[in-house]
């Protein structure tokens, strides 16, 4: 199960990479965001169930997400075994994984899906290299680079928030319950 996990994760959470946010990104892939913990502008502490769809490929990964102005915390675990531990301070980004993941799993990957979901979007463009742009229109967000849609963000419910990674070919449903700090 752990095989099928990682090869999972693999191929729905791509590394991305860890250079400047300005650079340019790989072919096909999205810019970094690296945005401050500050930036969201509000404390955020959420359990979540990750539902990755990779072509006919399906898997569900639990996970905690903690921000507050000084940090971002998230534990990603399966079947009780924690698969990654990530913690962002706004300089620095510290992860740990476990050793059945493979090793293109990226803290920096999850970081970006996380604040293109939930950071305010002037935020993120301030951040987007030049021919990049987020929009947003009610319950979505377009990420486009030369108006080509590089990934979508639905917000289906209070709970429930879809992230589409067109380029790198997953879905990603995150299942949100709100948790007192």
């Amino acid at each position: 199960m752990f095989r099928f996990l990682s090869l999972v994760l693999s191929t729905t959470l791509l590394a991305a990479c860890a250079s400047a946010p300005t650079r340019a990104p790989a072919p096909g892939a999205m810019p970094p965001l690296r945005l401050a913990p500050a930036e969201l502008g509000r404390e955020l502490v959420l359990r979540q169930r990750l539902d990755f769809h990779h072509g006919e490929r399906r898997e569900s990964i639990e996970a905690l997400v903690e921000v507050d102005a000084a940090s971002v915390r998230l534990v990603m675990h399966a079947q009780g075994q924690v698969a990654l531990r990530v913690d962002w301070n706004g300089t620095t980004l510290d992860q740990t994984r476990a050793e059945w993941l493979p090793p293109v799993l990226s803290g920096e990957r999850v970081l970006d899906d996380l604040q293109l979901v939930y950071w305010p979007v002037a935020a993120i463009n301030a951040r987007l290299p030049a021919g990049w742009h987020l929009a947003e229109a009610s319950s979505n967000r377009r990420l486009l680079q030369d108006g080509e849609i590089v990934a979508t963000v639905v917000y289906v419910s209070a709970t429930h928030v879809r992230l589409r990674q067109r380029r790198q070919g997953y879905v990603l449903d995150i299942h949100s319950v709100p948790v007192a700090p």
